[in-house]
């Protein structure tokens, strides 16, 4: 089978591609590598059953062009991490919303299957979790740049269920909690390598706010495996499923965690959140995932715990 998969040079995209490649499928990328790098796919480059466009996927011909190649799209490609939304939230809403949109079009001209990729962010203020795929979605203010990542997102999934509906395009939507695994980066805000890097460097590891605020986090192989079986089940299609792990850890523990595992002596340093992003920046204070709707279809349980996960980031900033 040929599969597209945008971002495919992101952390995530690459696994992704590897795992496809490695189960014997022809994979085709595209990445403008504004977040993603070349170095995570160098290592694929010589399989002949890989294909890399470098381009942006708001070339609209372009993209009907590999579309037209391939049975199946993961749509990957989004802006990502907090401090790339807050800096530069023009880039992020055009890139989520329009490069979306491009994408639907072009899945819907030959009737691709496309899985999209969504985001916890999209649940937003709620306080009810674990959060499941019918809960409620709040936001702050449209002039806190912070939730326009969320909102975009959320217009995404409004979108391809639209297409779904009205246009009957295969369309499955994976909301992802907090994926972490070597190649992902902490330049954007993402906390696991942020806390890596410190805690390696001798550098304070830096906690946003009180620390109390928790998360759950997924290891990239389990998402990977979790977005392939999604794409070959009949009954996703039209529905939309959270992808993450059940278990909950607050920040302040993450650092503690990694600090231990790591063997470091860094200082744990807390930096009020306004200092670190914008006045009146707002977090989410739990986050944390129902997962039976995807357990009961494809049998999903996470493989990795956050224990080996981490294990596995610090030897691959080792290296």
């Amino acid at each position: 089978m040929r599969i597209l998969i945008t971002g495919g040079a992101g952390f995530i995209g690459s696994h992704l591609a590897e795992e496809l490649l490695r189960r014997g499928e022809e994979v085709y990328v595209i990445d403008n590598l504004s977040t993603g790098r070349l170095e995570n796919i160098k290592h694929l480059a010589a399989n002949p059953r890989f294909h890399i466009t470098i381009e942006t996927i708001l070339e609209e011909k372009l993209m009907e062009d590999l579309a037209s190649k391939c049975e199946v799209i993961f749509h990957l490609a989004a802006a990502v991490g907090v401090r790339l939304i807050i800096e530069k939230p023009v880039d992020t809403i055009e890139t989520n919303i329009l490069g979306t949109e491009i994408v639907l079009r072009a899945a819907n001209k030959f009737k691709r299957k496309v899985i999209l990729t969504s985001t916890s962010e999209v649940y937003g203020k709620n306080s009810k979790v674990p959060f499941r795929e019918d809960d409620d979605s709040v936001y702050g203010p449209t002039t806190k740049s912070r939730w326009s990542y969320a909102c975009s997102k959320a217009i995404d999934e409004f979108l391809s269920l639209a297409y779904f509906h009205e246009k009957k395009l295969p369309i499955v939507v994976a909301r992802l909690f907090n994926t972490i695994g070597p190649r992902q980066t902490g330049r954007y805000g993402m906390v696991v390598p942020s806390f890596v890097q410190q805690a390696l460097l001798g550098h304070p590891i830096t906690v946003y706010g009180d620390g109390k605020q928790s998360r759950s986090f997924t290891y990239v192989s389990d998402v990977v495996s979790a977005l392939i079986g999604l794409s070959e089940h009949p009954k996703a299609v039209g529905e939309v499923f959270n992808v993450g792990n059940g278990r909950e850890i607050t920040i302040g523990q993450l650092a503690m965690l990694i600090r231990k595992m790591s063997n470091s002596k860094s200082k744990i340093v807390y930096i009020p959140y306004e200092k670190a992003f914008e006045k009146g920046f707002e977090d989410m204070k739990r986050r944390v995932p129902d997962i039976a709707k995807l357990n009961h279809l494809i049998g999903y349980k996470p493989r990795v715990s956050l224990e080996t996960s981490i294990e596995r980031i610090i030897a691959n900033y080792r290296e």
